[in-house]
């Protein structure tokens, strides 16, 4: 059910998908993230939370300087590339995990890919920027491929999300990316899903994780958590995220992203005791 996986880039970091759920942690390099923005946006603070989550056992560190909250502004690519020149460099610098770029245009890919990031994080899937999977290729870097589309409109979701993904990887493979570096994300908690929509994909992410592609799950601190706890604000949501992430991991998840690392990494560690008997 768990899948493995070995990366090595040519600055020497590596990843490894083995016997523990890996964790991503988020650096929101944003002013207006729904539930950081505007504390690590600065090269200072980036950091030093870059830092403080690698000590605390991130596996990888997605850094985005775009919101993708609902009801966000989106800024131009000429925005995206300042805000992502100013912090790239120095997280690069300051800490010795891969970098995962959380950006939906080629342009802002091609820069951050080409100035030393890991990975490539596209929340539309490959399908927003029409040159983003030759970039991604060029590169021969892992992509994360997340569901999303512009309403909340199904048939069967899980059946829906399945020919999204599989529209996205022969977008990917057509374009040259190999298969080794593809990775699925469901879109938990995203502006297209409804709050009983998340919890269906929820409850059924074994029917995505049957697949070759390892799958991330990126249920941090969002809305239909914070519904299922009296309406709670972000930040109190992250005990919430921790059961979730383990619903996930029962289904067989590869990964998880989330703001609190240090609370993931304790849960996890045993939770990957349990479920995959490695201790």
């Amino acid at each position: 059910m768990f899948k493995r996986r070995s990366y090595k880039w040519d600055d020497g970091r590596t990843l490894v998908l083995n016997n523990s759920t890996l964790i991503m942690g988020i650096l929101n390099g944003t002013p207006d993230s729904f539930s950081d923005g505007g504390k690590y946006n600065t090269p200072t603070a980036a950091i030093a939370h870059a830092r403080e989550m690698e000590m605390q056992g991130a596996d990888l560190i997605d850094l985005g300087v775009e919101s993708t909250r609902s009801g966000h502004t989106h800024i131009s690519v000429a925005e995206e590339i300042s805000r992502m020149e100013a912090l790239l460099g120095p997280v690069l610098e300051a800490t010795k995990v891969p970098i995962s770029i959380d950006t939906y245009r080629a342009e802002t890919a091609d820069y951050a890919l080409s100035h030393g990031a890991h990975i490539l994080n596209d929340i539309w899937g490959l399908r927003y920027d029409p040159d983003i999977a030759a970039v991604a290729a060029k590169h021969k870097v892992p992509v994360i491929i997340m569901h999303n589309q512009n309403d909340t409109n199904y048939g069967d979701i899980i059946e829906d999300m399945k020919a999204f993904f599989f529209a996205s990887v022969d977008i990917a493979l057509k374009e040259g990316i190999l298969p080794q570096n593809i990775w699925l994300d469901p879109g938990i908690g995203i502006f297209c899903k409804t709050g009983e929509q998340n919890i269906e994909v929820m409850q059924r992410l074994g029917e995505l994780t049957a697949y070759e592609y390892p799958v991330l799950l990126a249920p941090s601190r969002k809305r239909f958590i914070g519904a299922m706890l009296n309406d709670c604000p972000p930040d109190q949501r992250d005990e919430g995220t921790v059961a979730a992430c383990i619903t996930g991991l029962i289904q067989g998840i590869d990964m998880v992203r989330v703001h609190n690392v240090d609370m993931h990494k304790k849960a996890l560690t045993v939770a990957d005791a349990l479920l995959r008997g490695e201790f």
